[in-house]
């Protein structure tokens, strides 16, 4: 039987951004990850102004950097006869006035190996985590299988960062409640020419949205379809998808015909729920596993390091002074962080039920739009500061352990 201060399950953005802020305070951290490596198409990829200013205080801006990225300063809504400016962010203050977009394997990796200079981390792919080890009501630790076998893997506190659809929340037995979404999402890509459009977009018309992500050498689109609706699509043939391409984006019209079959295209179930109760004794949820978050604003990824950074502050001290973690300073992990989830979610809902179920309706009354929403003088900074910090940004108040390189 292994032991471990810390166990972290899934190393999403929460689940690597928590293993390295516990490790540089000098917490025995073992970060657990079911794949063999983070690559996986079709994952968030937004890097917001909130997570690069995190990424500066944990001194890993030049490093992320020189990743390969793009820069989004301005985010726009195209409609069939306008083009609206909706948020501005390169009126942000301080040094980070855009959105980096990014694969995620690459900011994961990033994160992971800035962990891996600490002594007190672990990193364990290929674990796959399907229980919980009990001692009457509290949780001690994980059961996992990997191409070893079985293993058990106590831990003073165990923290589950394993997205929607959380093994550990369910081996808790705790579910979340439903708050509904409109619609699923079908992504693909196409390739991208350098005279195309640069800067990404929200593509809105009668029945029909997509989402247009330059990553520079294709195009990754995302396309809107009603909530469980993938089989119809899918029954109407690949024509179904091509036409829809090259009436909303007439640049892509003749590339459209690449996309040979529904093999070319992955599904996200879009799912908007939260937990009653993100904690157990010797138990924290955080990130996609106690709150899914729509793709409304793309802020998923950054609300999960938001939590992170939120919980390494408050549990860093008394772990890596080896003290036991009373369920009531859980219990203010999730009050601090649950004010900006409720009202973010509360943000998206209002779009999908306002612009989203109207859109994919076919509901053909013009949207009545400012025709620059982006300088309007309150709702214009509202946008822009809650699209690029968030409704409770964190900062890094972890301390350093005199081991951390």
């Amino acid at each position: 039987m292994d032991q471990s201060t810390c166990v972290i399950v899934g190393g999403g953005p929460a689940g690597a951004v928590l293993a390295l802020l516990l490790a540089r305070a000098g917490v025995e951290v073992t970060l657990l990850e079911k794949h063999g490596d983070f690559l996986r198409d079709f994952r968030g990829d937004t890097i917001h102004p909130s997570t690069l200013q995190l990424l500066d205080e944990l001194g890993l801006a030049g490093e992320f950097d020189r990743l390969p990225h793009r820069k989004a300063r301005q985010m726009t809504m195209r409609t069939d006869d306008a083009t609206v400016p909706i948020a501005d962010l390169s009126r942000l203050p301080g040094r980070y006035g855009y959105i980096a977009f990014v694969p995620q394997w690459d900011f994961l990796n990033l994160v992971t190996d800035a962990a891996k200079r600490c002594p007190t981390f672990r990193l364990v792919m290929n674990a796959e985590v399907h229980d919980v080890i009990r001692e009457g009501d509290a949780v001690r630790g994980v059961r996992y299988r990997d191409a070893g076998g079985e293993h058990e893997l106590r831990a003073t506190l165990t923290v589950a960062t394993d997205g929607r659809h959380s093994d550990v929340r369910r081996a808790a037995g705790l579910v979340p409640v439903e708050h509904g979404a409109p619609m699923d999402v079908v992504w693909f890509r196409l390739p991208r020419e350098p005279t195309d459009l640069d800067q990404p977009f929200l593509r809105v018309s009668v029945g029909h949205m997509m989402v247009a992500i330059n990553r520079e050498t294709y195009w990754q689109l995302a396309y809107l379809i009603p909530k469980g609706g993938f089989d119809a699509l899918r029954a109407r043939g690949i024509e179904a998808l091509r036409g829809p391409v090259a009436g909303l984006l007439p640049f892509l019209a003749d590339r459209a015909g690449l996309l040979s079959g529904f093999g070319d295209v992955s599904v996200l179930s879009v799912r908007l729920n939260r937990l009653r109760r993100w904690h157990r004794p010797g138990l924290l949820i955080i990130g996609d596993a106690a709150h899914a978050m729509s793709p409304v604003f793309g802020v998923g990824i950054n609300l999960a390091v938001q939590d992170a950074v939120a919980a390494a502050n408050l549990l860093a001290g008394p772990l890596a002074a080896g003290a036991e973690i009373p369920e009531s300073l859980l219990a203010r992990v999730q009050r601090r962080r649950t004010p900006p989830t409720v009202i973010t979610q509360f943000a998206q809902r209002v779009v999908q039920n306002r612009l989203i179920s109207r859109a994919l309706s076919g509901d053909a009354r013009p949207l009545r739009l400012p025709r620059d929403i982006s300088r309007l003088p309150v709702i214009g900074a509202l946008a822009r500061r809650f699209i690029g910090f968030g409704v409770r940004p964190e900062h890094v108040a972890t301390p350093v352990g005199s081991h951390h390189a």
